[in-house]
C-alpha cells in the first residue's frame, strides 16, 4: 500500500454497505484496505475498484489482528467495522450459539480491528462501528442483532473515552432496515412464516418508518464520509441514527 496516502480500513467490504462506503471514501481521496472473509468476493470487488487493496481475514477470529496489521504501512484516518450477523429470530427461540457468535463478530470484531490499526492511528483518526437501531429498539425477529448492537454502542463509548486524549474519535451508526438483498431474504423468510407475500411483508416493515422508507447503503456511506470532517469530532461516543424515523423515544 502507498505509505504516503491516508488509508481507510473497511471490514465487511464486500457487503452492500461496504461497497457503498468504499466508493464514497475513495471519492474523498483515501486509499482503501478492504477486509472480508472470502477471497473470491474480494477479488471481484478489487476488479471493480482497481485502487482498493484486499485483506482476506475473518474478523471473528484473533488471527484477523495480525492479518490486518501486516497489510498496513502508512497512516490510517478512517476505520469502519461493518461486519453483519445472522438474523436468528426472537429471544425465546434463537440458538444460544448464534447469539454468542453475533456478539463475537460485532464486539470482538471491533476490538480486534482497533488493535490491528492502533499503531497507525493519530489525532483526527476516526473509528466507526455500524450497529443498528435494533440495538435500541428490540424486535421479535432479530434478537441476535439487537443484543450485539446494544453492546457495540457501549463499546464505542469505551473507545471514545480511552482514545480521546490522543485526538482519536469513535462513532457508531444505527441504520434501520436497509434496502439490500439481505433484507429481502429476511423478509421472504418472514413472509413464509406468516403466510404472506413478500410485498406485504416489505410494506409492513416500511410502515415502521415515519417516512415509509428503508435506509439505503448510500445514506450509510454518506454518514461515514461525513465523519471525516473536522466538525464531526464533537460527535465522538455518540450514535448517529439513520433509521428513517423508526425510533420514537428520546435518545
Amino acid at each position: 500500500m502507498n505509505n504516503n496516502k491516508n488509508t481507510a480500513v473497511v471490514v465487511g467490504a464486500t457487503g452492500a454497505f461496504g461497497q457503498a462506503i468504499i466508493r464514497k471514501l475513495s471519492e474523498r481521496g483515501l486509499q482503501v484496505l478492504a477486509v472480508a472473509r472470502t477471497g473470491a468476493a474480494l477479488d471481484a470487488l478489487c476488479g471493480q475498484h482497481p485502487g482498493v487493496a484486499a485483506c482476506e481475514a475473518d474478523i471473528a477470529a484473533d488471527s484477523a489482528v495480525e492479518a490486518i496489521r501486516s497489510a498496513l504501512r502508512g497512516p490510517v484516518q478512517m476505520v469502519v467495522h461493518g461486519a453483519g450477523v445472522g438474523v436468528a429470530g426472537g429471544i425465546l427461540d434463537a440458538p444460544v450459539a448464534t447469539m454468542v457468535d453475533a456478539v463475537n463478530i460485532k464486539v470482538g470484531g471491533f476490538m480486534r480491528l482497533c488493535r490491528a490499526v492502533d499503531e497507525h492511528l493519530s489525532a483526527g483518526s476516526r473509528l466507526v462501528a455500524i450497529a443498528g437501531h435494533y440495538g435500541l429498539e428490540p424486535t421479535a425477529y432479530a434478537a441476535s442483532a439487537g443484543v450485539a448492537n446494544a453492546a457495540l454502542f457501549n463499546l464505542v463509548r469505551q473507545y471514545s473515552l480511552a482514545l480521546g486524549p490522543r485526538g482519536i474519535t469513535a462513532h457508531s451508526l444505527a441504520p434501520g432496515p436497509a434496502d439490500t438483498e439481505r433484507l429481502h431474504r429476511v423478509a421472504q423468510t418472514r413472509a413464509e412464516q406468516q403466510g404472506l407475500s413478500l410485498a406485504e411483508v416489505l410494506e409492513q416493515m416500511k410502515s415502521d418508518s415515519s417516512i415509509h422508507a428503508f435506509t439505503t447503503a448510500e445514506q450509510v456511506a454518506w454518514a461515514v464520509a461525513m465523519l471525516l470532517d473536522d466538525e464531526a469530532a464533537a460527535m465522538t461516543g455518540s450514535a448517529l441514527m439513520l433509521d428513517s424515523g423508526r425510533r420514537r423515544g428520546l435518545p
